[in-house]
C-alpha cells in the first residue's frame, strides 16, 4: 500500500513534467522527495506517541485516519498563507532559508536525543483543563461517565490526546517542511500537491516501518543536511548572481543525501530485528 501511494505521487510528478515542463517537474519531485523523507521521520514520532498512550494496533487506524485529514487541511492553511506572504515580499524567503539552516543544525545535533513526551506542555494543559479518562475506551475518542462529585459528563479519553499530540507534532513538522518546500519553489501548485501526495501515504508508511524504526536511525542526519542544503542555496544563488540554483541540482543533491542516509542506516544496523518487540 505504501508502494501504491509512492508510485501515485511519482505518477502526478510526470504528469506535471509533462504538463508544465521540467523545471516544475523537478521543483515538484524534490518537494515530494523531501515531504517524504520528513513523512519518514514523523514515523518515528508517531510510534512513540502511540507507545506513550498505550495505543493498540487495532485503534491506531483510526487516529492516524482523522489525523491525516487535519493534517491536509492545516497544510493547506500554513501553504496558502505563506503563499500569500511571499507574493507581497519575497525577501521572506531569505528568513525561510536562514530558519532551515539553523534548523538543520540543531537537528544535527540533536539527533541522539530523547524525548519525554511526558513533559509535553500542551499534554499537560489538556489534562490540568480537561477531563481525561485514565484508561482507553475502544476507539472512541470521547465517553460519558460521571465525575468525582458523581454529575455526568464528557470525558477525553487517551485516544483523543493521540490525536491531538499527532496534529500538534504536524504543526511542528510544517514548520520546517513548508518553508523547505518555498525554497524549493514558490509555485503553490507544486508546494501543495508535492506535500499532499507525500502526505497521503503517511498511514500505509507508518505501518510499513512502524516495527523497524530503529533501521532507520542515521536519516535524521540525512534530513539535517537536506535542510541546510535547501537554506544555503537561497544565499548560494544570490552570490553567484543566479535567478535560482538549477533544479536539476537541487534534485539531484537532495536524493542522494536522502538515499546516503537510508543506505548507511540499513548498512549499519544490518542484521538486528529492533523495533520488533516494541510493537508487539
Amino acid at each position: 500500500m505504501s508502494a501504491s501511494y509512492v508510485a501515485l505521487g511519482l505518477g502526478f510528478g510526470a504528469w506535471v513534467w509533462w504538463s508544465l515542463g521540467a523545471a516544475s517537474g523537478m521543483a515538484y519531485l524534490t518537494g515530494f522527495a523531501i515531504e517524504k523523507a520528513l513523512a519518514m521521520d514523523n514515523v518515528f514520532v508517531i510510534a512513540m506517541i502511540f507507545s506513550y498512550f498505550a495505543v493498540p494496533r487495532a485503534h491506531q487506524h483510526r487516529v492516524l485516519f482523522w489525523g491525516i485529514l487535519g493534517v491536509i487541511l492545516l497544510r493547506a492553511i500554513m501553504i496558502g498563507a505563506g503563499a500569500a506572504v511571499i507574493s507581497q515580499a519575497d525577501w521572506v524567503l531569505y528568513i525561510f532559508a536562514g530558519f532551515l539552516i539553523i534548523t538543520g543544525i540543531k537537528m544535527l545535533f540533536a539527533a541522539d536525543k530523547e524525548y519525554d513526551l511526558g513533559s509535553n506542555r500542551l499534554l499537560k494543559w489538556v489534562r490540568r483543563r480537561c477531563n481525561v479518562t485514565a484508561n482507553l475506551h475502544g476507539e472512541r475518542f470521547f465517553v460519558r461517565q460521571s465525575d468525582d462529585a458523581g454529575r455526568r459528563r464528557w470525558f477525553m479519553t487517551p485516544l483523543f490526546l493521540a490525536l491531538i499530540t499527532i496534529e500538534f507534532a504536524d504543526v511542528i513538522f510544517a514548520v520546517d517542511s513548508v518553508p523547505a518546500i518555498f525554497a524549493v519553489t514558490t509555485d503553490p501548485f507544486i508546494v501543495y500537491t508535492s506535500n499532499i501526495f507525500a502526505i497521503l501515504g503517511l498511514r500505509a508508511l507508518y505501518f510499513a516501518l512502524a516495527a523497524m524504526v530503529e533501521r532507520f536511525h542515521y536519516l535524521k542526519y540525512a534530513l539535517a543536511a537536506v535542510l541546510v542544503f535547501i537554506g544555503a542555496k537561497i544565499f548560494a544563488a544570490d552570490m553567484l548572481g543566479l535567478a535560482k540554483i538549477p533544479p536539476v541540482l537541487s534534485l539531484g543533491v537532495t536524493l542522494a543525501l536522502l538515499a546516503a542516509g537510508v543506505g548507511y542506516s540499513l548498512w549499519k544496523t544490518r542484521g538486528t530485528a529492533a523495533g520488533a518487540e516494541s510493537i508487539k
